[in-house]
Formats: C-alpha cells, structure tokens, sequence
C-alpha cells in the first residue's frame, strides 16, 4: 500500500518577485523563509529495509520535510539525541538495537521528540509494547503514504512532551505504567481511587487541588463534591503515604485544596 508520490511541480518552487526590489533578493527572502520552513519540520527516518526507507524519504521530501535516514537502532539513538528531531520515525525491527530500545533509550535520556512507529506486527500486546516504551502513535505495515502523512501532521500540531512514567516527589515514586507506589523503597498498596487521587495530585504536585477538580477527576461528574467522600479518601491516603515517615508529603490548604508536596515547595 506504499504510494510512489509524485514530483513536485515548477508551482512548488515558484517565488514572488516585487516590481520595486530586485529579484536576486527577493528570491534570497523567499529561499530562506522556505528553509526556515524544512528546519521546522525535520524528521529522522529509521528503517532497515532500503528499498522502503527511500520511498518514504522521497515521500516526505516531496512534500518538503527535510530526512535524515538511518538503518539500525544504534545510528537512531546517536542521532535522536545529537540532533533536534521535530519527528522521529523507527521501525520496530532494526537491527543493533530494535525500534522498542531505541524509543525507551531516547526517553530515558530526556528526548521528547514525538515518535511514531512503523511495524507489521499488528497485535494488542506489539501495540502496546510499543506505546509504553515511549513511542506516541503506531502505524501497521502496509500503509499508504497518505495515513503516514496524517500522523506526522497530528504529531508536529500536538508538539513534542514527554509525560514521565515514573512520578517523584521527594522518596515517593509512584510508577503510572504499573501503577505501583512505593516510598523510600517500601512498596504502599492502595486501592484504585487512592492511586487515582495519588497520581493525580503528584501530575500537579506543588499546585493546591480543589475538591471539585478532585471529585471530576476521581469520580465523575454526577459525584458531589461537599461530600464527605473526599475527606475520607485524602485521610486514608495520608495515612497512608505519609505515617511513619518524617516528612509528610500531603497537605491540606484550609478553604482551598490539597496539596503533594515536599515540606519546603509547601511552605
């Protein structure tokens, strides 16, 4: 379903040209605003298959992004992190390292470019394998150029950001792919709304959170939110997280909200 697309056409490259300036830099501004154009939408290409990588490179060149193509997983990951990618597209089965490592290795060492997946693994579990080890959207081989082109431009309008899988605050970790929560190293087991309440407040942790936003997120919108059911929940969290350490980490703020947070951001 891969898609020979066509070349572009003179009408691609024409520029406008003033009568009061000439056309020498009159072309110069249009080249460079055409370049800062290429800078913002830069994607490396990691594919081992040579024939399909240059189809998808002439692709996306004809429809003026600028590719950087690699063929195995060790060249994705140097220049994932070397170069400020807007997209980074990785096929799962590369060799030297898969497409699985190179994603979880760039999101443990803070890249936040958006990555999108190519595989012909279609299964649940390969779906979401992929997704966990940081990839952002997954596309199963065959596919039409057209599809491709769709997802990059849904993943250059999203932007690039990186939502941690583990959350810390201070000897706290509250690990959100497995939903297990541990404080300096002691595993703490809660309930689903406890873990809802936890990870909720630790994604804002140092922000007071207010018994409303706190019923909408945790319950649903039919839930009251002067029930007496919050109070409740933040008690047994508290207690939960926080006895028998030394630093409490859940606070109240009297007339306001709830607070995560270490003694000294609470103050």
């Amino acid at each position: 379903m891969i898609e020979f697309p066509t070349a572009l056409t003179d009408e691609d490259f024409k520029f406008p040209i003033a009568l009061n300036c000439c056309n020498a830099c009159q072309i110069f501004i249009a080249l460079k605003g055409f370049a800062s154009d290429l800078s913002r939408m830069r994607v490396l290409l990691a594919e081992d298959d040579n024939r399909l990588s240059a189809i998808i490179a002439r692709g996306l060149r004809n429809r003026s992004y600028a590719v950087d193509v690699v063929a195995d997983g060790a060249a994705a990951i140097t220049e994932g992190v070397v170069v400020a990618y807007d997209v980074i597209i990785l096929d799962v089965m590369l060799p030297a390292r898969t497409g699985l490592e190179v994603a979880a290795e760039l999101r443990a060492r803070g890249v936040v470019t958006p990555i999108l997946m190519l595989t012909a693994r279609d299964s649940i579990a390969d779906r979401v394998a992929g997704l966990d080890a940081g990839a952002d959207d997954y596309l199963i081989k065959p596919f039409a150029l057209d599809e491709l082109l769709a997802r990059l431009r849904a993943l250059l309008r999203r932007g690039p950001q990186l939502t941690h899988t583990v959350l810390q605050v201070s000897d706290l970790e509250i690990d959100t792919r497995v939903q297990r929560v541990s404080r300096a190293g002691r595993e703490i087991p809660l309930t689903s709304k406890e873990y809802a309440l936890l990870e909720f407040l630790a994604r804002n942790q140092g922000g007071v959170i207010t018994r409303v936003e706190i019923s909408a997120h945790v319950w649903d919108d039919n839930h009251d939110p002067l029930s007496n059911n919050i109070d409740v929940l933040v008690t047994r969290l508290r207690r939960k997280i926080d006895d028998g350490f030394p630093e409490p980490l859940l606070h109240t703020r009297r007339g306001a909200g709830y607070m995560l947070a270490t003694t000294s951001r609470e103050g």
